[in-house]
C-alpha cells in the first residue's frame, strides 16, 4: 500500500497557479534532505517529468512527485499553502518528525 499524503485545497490551488505561469513545468517535487539544524530539510522544486522512484500524488489537478526514499519520511503528512501577514509559503505537517527547528525549516525523526 502506499503511504498517504493529504494535499489541502489551498496548497492544490498553489501548485496549479505555480505551473500555469512554467508551462514547461508539470509537477511539484518534494525531497527530504540531510541538513537544517535538526537534521533534516524539505526541499521543494518544480519538476517537468516524473522520475522511475516517484510516487505521484494529485489533487484537482495538482500534481506533486515525492521519490520513494523521501515518502518514508512523509508518511501521513499533510502539505498545505499558507497565506498569512508574515509569509506565504507551502507547509508540511509532518506527524513523523519528533522536532522542529525554531525556524521551521528543519526537522529531526
Amino acid at each position: 500500500m502506499v503511504p498517504i499524503i493529504k494535499i489541502t485545497d489551498a496548497a492544490a490551488t498553489q501548485i496549479k497557479t505555480i505551473l500555469e505561469s512554467n508551462s514547461d513545468k508539470k509537477a511539484l517535487r518534494i525531497t527530504i534532505e540531510g541538513g537544517g539544524c535538526s537534521g533534516f530539510s524539505y526541499k521543494f522544486d518544480l519538476e517537468s517529468k516524473q522520475s522511475e522512484d516517484d510516487i505521484v500524488f494529485e489533487k484537482n489537478g495538482a500534481q506533486i512527485f515525492i521519490d520513494k526514499i523521501s515518502l518514508a519520511y512523509l508518511t501521513n503528512s499533510e502539505i498545505d499553502f499558507v497565506d498569512n501577514l508574515l509569509s506565504k509559503s507551502f507547509q508540511i505537517r509532518n506527524p513523523n518528525a519528533t522536532s522542529n527547528c525554531g525556524c521551521g525549516t528543519s526537522f529531526s525523526i
